[in-house]
């Protein structure tokens, strides 16, 4: 056997697994709707295919220096000039460290054709959102019953009256949501969706009370639509934006209004909650 050809095969097949892999960590979901609807793709959670790219990553980078070693003479002749002088800024590889610096400080400072890569991965990421849902708050699935009821406001008689009547089984109060939903081959979403209370009617022009906290999906959340839905001044809140310099459109999201005027959805939130409880 020829470690020269070993070591050739070794990166060959480990640049086809981090290729896949480096598909896979991009259209996948976040990590909180990944673990909150238990998210698989061939068998493999988000976790379990971050480990397998980090460590065929490393299987990489460890035959390509191998790789290197072995071809150093060769990789001296592209360094070599007409004649074969060596020296190292040659016209190939200037042209190859342009094209690196190309990238880096195109992605870096977010212009095309580099940031359309970056939102069509963002695209993938939002229609999972949709899709799976999102959780209440960060890893609340491993959150025990006891605490998920506190955080959330829900009373745990309650929810556990509900999980009797759904026949999900749990052990006792101290169960995460993820231990629950394993124990009943569910995903934490359905756990949840068997215990939240039903959401409110309301009347004909009656509105919702503006939360006092960011909730999920917030950057997918239409400024317009927004307002309406919690009986805001659409003309108070865009009064609001201006006056932090944030140039606003009604019909976009606030994902799309902080990315404009970069900034955050959190703290265009922010703003608006300053509108819905002026005295705070």
């Amino acid at each position: 056997m020829s470690l020269r050809k070993i070591t050739s095969l070794t990166m060959l097949l480990s640049f086809l697994v981090l290729t896949l892999t480096s598909v896979i960590l991009y259209i996948e979901p976040e990590g909180r709707v990944a673990y909150w609807s238990d998210w698989h793709l061939m068998w493999l959670n988000k976790r379990q295919w971050g480990n397998v790219h980090i460590n065929i990553g490393f299987l990489f980078l460890f035959a390509s220096l191998l790789h290197i070693f072995l071809n150093w003479k060769q990789i001296l002749a592209y360094l070599k000039n007409k004649a074969r002088e060596l020296k190292i800024f040659t016209a190939s590889f200037n042209l190859a460290i342009i094209i690196t610096l190309a990238v880096t400080v195109g992605t870096l400072l977010n212009v095309q054709p580099f940031s359309t890569i970056l939102e069509f991965g963002e695209g993938f990421k939002d229609a999972a959102s949709i899709k799976y849902g999102e959780p209440p708050y960060g890893h609340a699935e491993l959150s025990s019953l006891t605490m998920f009821c506190k955080r959330m406001g829900y009373d745990l008689q309650k929810v556990q009256d509900k999980l009797n009547q759904a026949h999900i089984n749990y052990s006792d109060t101290k169960q995460t949501l993820l231990d629950i939903a394993q124990a009943n081959n569910l995903t934490p979403r359905q756990v949840y969706d068997t215990i939240k209370p039903e959401a409110p009617k309301l009347a004909p022009g009656e509105t919702l009370t503006f939360p006092e906290a960011p909730f999920p999906g917030l950057g997918r959340t239409v400024l317009a639509d927004l307002c309406q839905t919690y009986g805001l001044n659409q003309e108070d809140v865009l009064r609001a934006f201006e006056q932090q310099h944030i140039t606003v459109v009604p019909a976009q999201t606030l994902k799309e209004i902080a990315a404009a005027n970069n900034s955050d959805p959190h703290a265009l939130f922010e703003i608006i909650h300053g509108v819905a409880y002026p005295q705070m």
